[in-house]
């Protein structure tokens, strides 16, 4: 029976080096860091294979070669900054697919003991194939001699087949992790489709079911039911025009692109209006404010506080009507605390890091309860753009707390006649 190169080669190893292989082979099933790995591993071949330095280098389409890995470990550390890496013995590797020996001597160097052995340096060059091309290769530098003997060699090759297996592996993972990230972007593309769809079907739904009805020539309606179903179709269309906003919205958070009117902004009394209008409002909430303190100023565009505002008591009128909702504004140091809580029926805590994701919905509101699950999306990159912070406290039968943090500008002003 024909044995492998790998079993013949590994037949000449001396019992360090195959101890030391063995210990490279559990790095690389164990440690799923590739650079951690290529450090252990590098670490574990210098006592049975003596260099100074070690450069992985990849050829780029273009024809630049980058190094991906490389240390100074031995003499070579005191002039690491101006020493030789070896790229012109690694453009060589790649190009022939061979392995290159080389011994070279540098000329004008300081005549002394210390730097006449960083004059002599020995190259080792080996080809390493990943992907069915042999794009990298491996480069092992020696200061000073002896140079590299055929045990060495020998054992530097099943050094640099263990790191092709550590490259292949992350490439493989790499691939898998494009791919899942592909499929996951195809299903939150096809859930959007679905729920913006819904959620567009409902409104536009009752509009064009009303305005027929109203213009049907059999039929006379009175006053008071024209009426009725007039107030439906401008309720239903304002719904409309806030789910396409919060679409538009949410694609230029994303890309970067929605204005945004930063100005110096009177926080108190941003949020003593809005409590005003929304008292003033039709919701099914007891809103109530809570502000301590002096007011001072921040650098906001107060249109999209607002809208963070009206997108955080639009969720508590539809998933916790009837609550109490509290808004209070505390000074801190450096920033402003503004919070948000409700009395309704909580949010679970596997969920609270998830509630400010594009698209995401609670599980027993998907069903239930209409909504594109960008609202809250929309509330976390806007406190983003501000260099704001947003984040969520709940707890199950006691209600949920929504808190933002903003940084202050300026000194206290007195708070009386603001609110």
């Amino acid at each position: 029976m024909l044995k492998s190169r790998v079993e013949m080669q590994s037949e000449q190893l001396q019992p360090e080096e195959y101890k030391s292989l063995y210990e490279i082979g559990r790095v690389i099933i164990q440690v799923l860091d590739s650079e951690t790995a290529l450090r252990e591993i590098f670490h574990l071949a210098r006592p049975a294979f003596i260099f100074d330095n070690i450069v992985l280098y990849e050829m780029q389409e273009d024809q630049t070669l980058i190094p991906t890995y490389a240390r100074s470990v031995g003499r070579g550390r005191s002039i690491e900054a101006d020493m030789e890496w070896g790229e012109t013995i690694a453009r060589e590797v790649i190009q022939t697919s061979e392995m290159v020996l080389r011994g070279e001597t540098l000329e004008d160097e300081p005549d002394n003991d210390s730097d006449e052995r960083l004059n002599l340096r020995d190259f080792l060059g080996l080809p390493l194939q990943t992907a069915a091309e042999i794009s990298k290769a491996l480069v092992f530098i020696r200061f000073g001699g002896p140079p590299f003997l055929p045990g060495q060699i020998n054992f530097a090759q099943l050094v640099a087949e263990h790191v092709e297996k550590l490259l292949e592996r992350q490439q493989l993972v790499e691939r898998v992790a494009a791919l899942e990230a592909e499929r996951r972007l195809d299903r939150l593309q096809e859930q959007f489709v679905a729920t913006v769809s819904h959620e567009l079907r409902s409104p536009l739904g009752f509009i064009k079911g009303y305005a027929t009805t109203l213009l049907r020539d059999d039929t006379e309606w009175d006053l008071q039911t024209r009426r009725e179903f007039l107030t439906i179709i401008d309720e239903e269309s304002d719904r409309l025009t806030e789910i396409i906003d919060n679409i538009l919205d949410s694609s230029r958070l994303q890309s970067g692109t929605l204005p945004m009117d930063f100005q110096e902004v009177r926080l108190a009394k941003v949020l003593g209006d809005f409590v005003k209008r929304m008292i003033a409002g039709d919701f099914e909430l007891d809103i109530q404010m809570d502000f301590e303190g002096p007011s001072n100023t921040i650098n906001a565009d107060p249109a999209r506080l607002v809208q963070v505002l009206d997108n955080l008591l639009n969720n508590a009128a539809k998933y916790a009507p009837g609550s109490v909702v509290t808004l209070s504004l505390d000074w801190e140091a450096e920033r402003a605390h503004i919070m948000v809580r409700d009395t309704g029926p909580g949010i679970p805590e596997e969920h609270l890091e998830d509630i400010f994701k594009r698209f995401y919905r609670l599980p027993e509101h998907r069903d239930n309860a209409s909504g594109t699950g960008l609202g809250l999306y929309i509330c976390h990159q806007i406190i983003r753009a501000h260099g704001g912070n947003i984040f969520a406290e709940s707890a199950l039968g006691e209600g949920t707390a929504v808190h933002i943090t903003l940084h202050r500008q300026q000194k206290p002003q007195p708070l009386e006649d603001e609110l």
